[in-house]
């Protein structure tokens, strides 16, 4: 048996070396560099998604009933994506379980996996926090999805660069704008509508912001739509007085 699955193995390797099309490769792991069944696969993230320009390695263990039973495929490379851990990189795909046919192939295996970057299935996730912020935060997902892209696929950012991945660079900046919006909003709630620079002078006295709030609505100081302002020096003191028990 591990001789047929090793003459099939080779076969496949020669195969892809001489693909030119598929965009997919597959060589021997640097680690076992003799050893056909541990391999490495890779291939670049597809056009208009967040992982657009990123290289992807996959670790690819072949067992001993190969072809019949699928190869063990993760992800080597870090990605944020509903069907990959963004922990371990296990891959939840039909084609490396209970899809899987003898008639397929490393090559074929490795396409099924890349188009799982350009169609996601969150409703059948490997990493549910991922499929979460996918079906609930959409623009955030994209977002996360291409900074790791970056950081950790070596893509380029696109938020930067003018004139490649047009549409992606849009979807970052929406998403940069919508997180601005929501820390702008987390901030109005902190503050409860006053100016931060009116309540920080008080905090930066030792006390922290919530208690600064508080002070300011006992004494009914005048939010003044989130405007900084001179307070008077009676207010002064009847803010201080309350911050330090005095009131």
């Amino acid at each position: 048996m591990s001789a047929n699955r090793n003459r099939r193995i080779t076969k496949e390797l020669a195969e892809l070396e001489n693909d030119k099309s598929s965009g997919v490769k597959v060589e021997h792991h640097p680690s076992a560099p003799d050893d056909l069944t541990h391999l490495q696969g890779s291939f670049t993230g597809p056009p208009d998604t967040p992982y657009e320009g990123g290289t992807y390695i996959i670790d690819i263990r072949i067992g001993s009933e190969y072809p019949f039973q699928p190869p063990e495929m993760k992800f080597t490379t870090k990605i944020w994506h509903p069907n990959v851990s963004s922990v371990t990189g296990l891959i939840c795909l039909d084609t490396l379980k209970s899809a899987w046919s003898p008639v397929l192939t490393l090559r074929s295996a490795l396409i099924s996996v890349q188009g799982l970057l350009e169609s996601p299935e969150p409703k059948d996730p490997q990493d549910h926090v991922v499929a979460s912020q996918f079906l609930t935060n959409h623009d955030e997902y994209k977002y996360t999805a291409r900074r790791w892209a970056i950081k950790y696929a070596g893509a380029p950012d696109l938020n930067l660069a003018e004139g490649s991945g047009g549409a992606t660079a849009d979807t970052l900046k929406r998403a940069a704008a919508a997180r601005k919006r929501k820390d702008a909003s987390s901030h109005l709630e902190q503050y409860h509508g006053y100016n931060k620079e009116l309540i920080d002078r008080f905090a930066s006295m030792g006390f922290d912001v919530p208690t600064v709030v508080s002070a300011f609505e006992f004494v009914g100081i005048d939010r003044m739509d989130g405007q900084d302002y001179e307070l008077e020096e009676e207010y002064m003191g009847d803010i201080t007085a309350r911050l330090f028990g005095e009131a």
